[in-house]
């Protein structure tokens, strides 16, 4: 991280217990070089005993991120830099739309058969991420499953967890996956409108569809993370932290950006 950066985010950590005096042992090491350490470690795609002698020991900064993992701590500071960007751009902290979709990616030799599978739709053996964005294309809930794993069931699922945390969302857009009667369900049971894109039969080649291209590009930056080119992480749990690292490196960049940045 840049010094912008870093006065940026320095602000947003979780606070640990032993600061607080509420008991633990101090830490070792300074944050600011753990998360330079994750971030490395998620945009370069290494292997976590692969990282550099300028990091501290990567059995610490994996501890690091296994604790951040177990307690959700990793969501916590994501969803405080998501406010700040949001805020920053003149939108409110909380959204009240948003986009779902997912992604087929392929699994690496070390996930296990519990949590892979094959999506006869795009040929994929490995996982899928669910994921609902807001109108920025910023996360607000992620959910790994087996690629075999439908949408529609993901979604009943994911959209819980996302209308739990999330108080203000009023409407998603989905695309024709998603139809069916998760629109009915959605308004009965979560008080959301599930609005479909649909793509017209007359279109030819690729047409950039309204919304729906806000979480594909969303899908396109995690890309750009070679970490998250392929499924590497053994948990579930891993996988999805791993997409929130991946947005904290494009939220702090626009945070330290000076002006009011972009959408």
């Amino acid at each position: 991280m840049t010094d912008a950066e870093w006065a940026v985010v320095r602000p947003l950590l979780p606070v640990p217990g032993w600061v607080r005096g509420r008991g633990g042992q101090p830490e070792a090491y300074c944050h600011r070089a753990i998360l330079d350490a994750i971030r490395y470690l998620v945009d370069n795609g290494i292997k976590w005993r692969a990282m550099p002698v300028d990091f501290p020991p990567w059995d610490r900064v994996y501890a690091f991120f296994r604790r951040w993992r177990d307690h959700a701590l990793v969501m916590e500071f994501h969803d405080r830099l998501r406010s700040k960007v949001r805020e920053k751009l003149g939108r409110d902290a909380e959204p009240s739309a948003g986009v779902i979709d997912s992604q087929s990616v392929k699994a690496g030799a070390v996930v296990g058969a519990d949590s892979r599978g094959f999506d006869g739709g795009k040929l994929v053996n490995g996982r899928k991420r669910h994921v609902v964005v807001d109108t920025l294309g910023l996360l607000m809930g992620v959910m790994v499953t087996a690629a075999d794993t439908g949408d529609r069931a993901a979604a009943q699922v994911l959209l819980r967890q996302v209308a739990d945390t999330h108080h203000q969302l009023e409407l998603i857009w989905a695309d024709g996956g998603y139809t069916g009667g998760l629109v009915e369900y959605c308004l009965a049971t979560f008080a959301l409108v599930l609005t479909i894109v649909k793509r017209s039969d007359d279109m030819r080649g690729f047409v950039v569809l309204p919304k729906r291209w806000i979480v594909e590009r969303f899908f396109a930056h995690l890309m750009r993370t070679r970490r998250l080119a392929r499924d590497f992480e053994r948990r579930t749990t891993s996988a999805e932290a791993m997409v929130c690292w991946s947005m904290t490196l494009l939220m702090t960049r626009r945070l330290a950006r000076p002006g009011p940045g972009r959408g």
